[in-house]
């Protein structure tokens, strides 16, 4: 099995690296791509105003300036050559993307278009707490990322389906199990803007979110429930996101 292995925390992360470990768990025909910079929070965009500049770091291992769209495509499209991969790994993302992470994700992003490819993909992300925010807790992405992956591989992926795996944010032996969970929701009220001033005295802003929202209690059954039960959450995201109940109710009014 040939595996590409892209993030959107950049080539030098610490979770790329994890995510290679667990993929040679997996298979000994592992291949890097992943984006030259930081691009998290890009979702899934692509790069087509800008070129894409691609550089090979080591064997098997390419850094890409884009964006991990970009990556999956030119590794499955140019760097692997006709064969290409046979599955698509994106992570391990340093933090959790659950609730309505999945739209903003490059690490989603980046499975999602192995999916789109028709190849199987997964999003794996290991969550943090405010104790570990700058040292997360990898062995417990390393120590049950490949059995997941494994076990899901043996049942298959649809072909329009992504997984969706976040590691939460405790020991290994702390963790209580795995759940199949669905997306969850957050009060939008966690997002604030925080305004500043440069040393000349012009404003400047960066998006920030409210602690608050940790306070919140998950809906049972999503992805935010699992984590904070110290449960590894596994969310099956569909491709299509046709909303068929208010189609059917369209179709009354538009005729």
């Amino acid at each position: 099995m040939r595996i590409l292995c892209t993030n959107d925390d950049g080539i030098h992360a610490p979770g790329l690296k994890v995510l290679e470990e667990i993929a040679k768990q997996l298979s000994d025909d592992v291949w890097v791509v992943a984006p030259e910079l930081d691009q998290s929070g890009v979702s899934h965009s692509l790069s087509l105003n800008d070129p894409l500049r691609l550089r090979e770091v080591g064997p098997r291992h390419f850094a890409v300036r884009g964006t991990p769209t970009d990556c999956v495509i030119m590794g499955s499209r140019h760097i692997l050559g006709e064969k290409g991969p046979d599955l698509v790994l994106s992570g391990v993302n340093k933090g959790r993307n659950a609730a309505e992470d999945v739209v903003y994700s490059g690490t989603i992003a980046g499975a999602l278009e192995g999916t789109i490819l028709g190849l199987p993909s997964f999003a794996l992300s290991q969550e943090f707490s405010m104790e570990t925010r700058n040292k997360p807790l990898w062995d417990t992405a390393l120590k049950f990322g490949p059995d997941v992956i494994r076990n899901v591989m043996k049942l298959g992926v649809p072909r329009d389906t992504v997984v969706n795996v976040n590691f939460p944010a405790c020991l290994p032996d702390e963790v209580k199990g795995i759940a199949v969970t669905r997306q969850g929701k957050r009060n939008q009220g966690f997002l604030k803007i925080d305004s500043r001033q440069d040393g000349r005295g012009n404003p400047y802003y960066w998006i920030g979110f409210e602690r608050l929202a940790m306070l919140e209690v998950p809906a049972e059954g999503t992805d935010l429930a699992a984590l904070a039960a110290k449960l590894v959450s596994v969310t099956p995201l569909r491709l299509d996101r046709t909303d068929v109940a208010f189609s059917e109710k369209l179709k009354g009014v538009l005729k």
